[in-house]
This record gives C-alpha cells, structure tokens and sequence, in this order.
C-alpha cells in the first residue's frame, strides 16, 4: 500500500496517517486458503461487489461450507476492527450505545460520512437514541498546508485529507 500512496502523489505525513488507520485488507485467494481459514478469527470477508452488509461473514462465525463459497466468489478479507462505545443519558442513568463509522462511496469518491449507533446487536433505528448521527471532520493544520502548497496536488491527495481541502481552491 505505502507504495501505491507514493506513486500517487500523497504527502507523507498523510501517507503514516492513512498507514496507521486503515485496516488491513486483502483479496481472498484460494492460493492463500489455508493461510486465511488459519486467520479468521481476526478476519471479516466481505464480497467485492457487496454492499449493505450482504454476504458479509465475520471469521469466527464462517463454516466451512461457508468457507468453501468465499475461496469460489470474488471475496476481500479484512481485519476486523472493535466497534466503540458513546454513553449518553444522565451521569446517575447512563447507557451504553455502540457505534460504527460509515463511509458511503459512488465510484472512488465518499459521498457521505455517518455514525451508526446502536445497543448491543441491534443495528435497527428502534434503539433509543441511536440511528444514524453525523460525523464532522475538522481540518488539521499541517496536513491542510502541505496539500495545499502541493503545484499540482494529485486528486489522491484531496480524497486523503478528511476535509477535502485541495478541491477548494
């Protein structure tokens, strides 16, 4: 990945940012079946061309059989990331809500940021004060500076900076 970041054109101090945060995914390939079935447990499979969590497997949860259509289909395995917890009510009635990050993309392009937030496994809008809430980005300083001191900032470069700042020239 870092240098895929580099023959795009991204800055480094973005390139460690997105290194650091980004999970680690790879495409399923039955050469590698082994390797992966041994590793599932840390592991989420998703399809491709999948959206909406269809076809979407945690690896500790994958049966073989399960297992045998995902070495088949066009799959990438991703290292699974720990939901985070947000508490809300009062300090003598707290209460404990999960939440997940959301990104929603149309070609190579995000098209909206939103949190979804929950209790317990209930992904649903019925969960008192969860649903969907917005994620607000604020721009960092540096990172802002360097792009925009870029001569020619690759388009790359505005879809690292959270803020999309090198569009708004």
């Amino acid at each position: 990945m870092r240098g895929q970041l580099q023959a795009l054109g991204v800055p480094q101090q973005v390139q460690e940012i997105l290194l650091a945060n980004i999970l680690s995914t790879e495409i399923v390939d039955a050469a590698d079946g082994e390797r992966l079935w041994s590793e599932r447990r840390r592991l989420f499979f998703k399809p491709t061309a999948g959206f909406g969590g269809r076809s979407a497997y945690r690896g500790d949860k994958v049966t073989k059989r399960v297992w045998q259509e995902i070495l088949a289909g066009d799959y990438v395995a991703q290292s699974i990331m720990v939901t985070g917890d947000r508490v809300i009510g009062s300090h003598e009635d707290p209460e404990l809500l999960t939440f997940d990050l959301r990104l929603y993309t149309y070609g190579a392009a995000v098209q909206w940021t939103a949190a979804r937030i929950y209790q317990e496994q209930m992904t649903n809008f019925r969960t008192p004060g969860g649903g969907f809430a917005p994620v607000y980005s604020l721009p960092d300083a540096e990172i802002t500076s360097e792009i925009e001191g870029m001569v020619n900032p690759p388009k790359s470069a505005a879809a690292c900076c959270l803020n999309n700042c090198a569009s708004r020239r």
